[in-house]
Formats: C-alpha cells, structure tokens, sequence
C-alpha cells in the first residue's frame, strides 16, 4: 500500500548554554506536531498554536522549503499537492529552535515518504545546510545533550553527552531579537583571554552537567563570547540570569535570546518570579515555561 502522507514531531532546544557556544545544545520537552498529506493541489499550511498569524501558508514555509529541498537532491519531481497541518507549542523567536525544528521536519517528512534515502547523519547535515544551526538541529535530532564540532575535513560530527538536570524554566521577554542582529552583535575577534576563559568554563560545565553539580554549573556558565554583547540587546535580560544565579539556578541566554533559560529544580516558581520580575523592571512584558529536558529526539510516523 502507497503512503501518502507522515506525521512529524520535533522538540525544542535549547543551545550554547552560556560557554557552549554553537557548540552544545540540549532538548527539551516542548514539541511541535506537524501532519505532511500528498494531497490535491497546490500547498496549503495550517498552523494551530504558536505563529498560526504569523507563519506563510504556502511555498515560503521553512517546513515547505525544506520538504522540496529533499525531493530535489534525490531528483524526484515534486508533488502537486501538499497539506501540512501543524500544533505548534515552540514559541517563534525565542532562542528555543523553531527554526530548526521547521527545517529539521520538512526534511524528515520528505525523507520519510520517499523511503529514507537519507540516515540521521544526512538529515543533520542537510538541515545545518539549510538552516545554519548544526547545535539546535543536532539536540532535536537525537534528543538529550549533544556536542556539534567539525573534523578536519569539515565533516559535521554529533556527540552526545549525559545530563543529569532534568527541570529548566524559561522566561521568553517580550521582544523581537532576529538572530541575524544577534550574530551581528559579535565582535569578528576575541582576545585570547576570552577564548581561554570559555574553553575553561566549558570543559567545567560539562562535568557539572554530567554530575548534577549545581554549584559548579552556577559558576561555568559564565561566557566571555556572545552573551555581553547580545545581553546589551535584551532590556532585563542581564538582571533576569543574576536574579536565577542568586537563587542557586544556572542561567543563561537561550541560545541567541531573547529567553533566558535556568536549571532550576527545587524552587521553579521562585526563579520564574524573580526573572519576570527583573524583566518587569525592564518595561519589559514576558511569559515562562516549566520544562523537562528530554532524550527523545524526533520522531516520525507514515500514515
């Protein structure tokens, strides 16, 4: 029997993690749900949740661009008709991977009904090629904590690590911070002592993440490389990860911000509060999430 059509569920990530930068990136239990139909003719998206006012409904949709993009490297035509029905959970511009949790979908789904020419370390590499953010796309792909780096050729590797964190908040100001103005804000050089105060910072984190060590996290996921010159760009931002540290949660930008994201996992509430609260004395509107970190990675079904 012909399938015509696959279901496709992708969760948000979080990634940099303070030092981690485009490096480390991690998942998290908050899912985008989207229903890909070979059907009729034309395209047509229907978003239910977050950016169903905002999202294109036809051909500019990341999910549609990255859908045909499969068809095209395989050389197959594409198909006349496609409906995508999409429960969106992952707030658009929010440091959370909505960008590519889209690309990583349509390229699943069309891997999907073509009978997965492509393995995961394919997915992941037309994804990164697509989207450019190889630490948010590898961490939904494979679900838990991953490192991305290059070897010596430039080939993409994926490593995945142990978290022993399983609570986060995340506090998403109201603001709109593109990613492009964020990378921007980067200087095009760093001084050595920067460099070598992340490499420091991130070799700690990551034992402190493997550990469970709050007090070390607390202190590891400082950053010398892009959260000051990004925090800048987020009113309340930098007061909102002191009010999460002085807590006793780890903090940090959710990777290019604006949200701030915090292991925080006996006093949620408490930390939520207090970085609402220091956004709030920013003029600065915001909403929050509790969240489980996760080792599901996407997942998909042909229907």
């Amino acid at each position: 029997m012909t399938r015509n059509g696959v279901t496709v569920k992708v969760p948000a990530t979080t990634a940099n993690l303070g030092p981690g930068f485009d490096c480390l990136g991690l998942a998290l239990d908050l899912w985008n749900t989207s229903c890909f139909t070979l059907n009729g003719e034309g395209i047509r998206v229907l978003v239910t949740g977050e950016g169903a006012t905002s999202l294109p409904a036809g051909a500019r949709n990341l999910m549609v661009k990255a859908f045909f993009d499969v068809y095209s490297r395989q050389g197959q035509p594409l198909p006349p008709g496609l409906e995508i029905e999409c429960e969106n959970n992952i707030p658009l511009g929010s440091g959370l991977g909505s960008s590519a949790a889209a690309v990583l979908a349509g390229v699943m789904a069309a891997n999907g009904l073509l009978g997965e020419p492509f393995n995961s370390h394919d997915i992941l590499r037309i994804a990164n090629e697509l989207e450019g953010h190889a630490d948010n796309a590898a961490a939904a792909l494979y679900g838990g904590l991953v490192a991305t780096f290059t070897d010596s050729s430039g080939d993409l590797k994926v490593h995945k690590l142990d978290c022993a964190f399983k609570k986060v908040v995340v506090v998403q100001p109201e603001i709109k911070l593109p990613t492009n103005k964020a990378r921007q804000a980067l200087p095009k050089l760093v001084p050595m002592k920067d460099a070598v105060f992340n490499l420091g910072h991130s070799i700690i984190m990551i034992e402190a993440l493997r550990s469970g060590n709050r007090d070390l996290l607390n202190q590891a996921m400082e950053d010398h490389l892009h959260q000051p010159y990004r925090l800048g760009l987020i009113p309340g931002a930098q007061a909102a990860l002191m009010a999460a540290r002085n807590l006793g949660a780890p903090a940090a930008l959710s990777g290019a911000g604006p949200s701030v994201v915090a292991f925080a996992h006996t006093n949620p509430d408490a930390v939520i509060a207090a970085m609402q609260s220091a956004f709030n004395n920013a003029g600065v509107k915001s909403r929050a999430w509790r969240l489980n970190t996760t080792y599901t990675g996407i997942r998909w079904d042909l229907t």
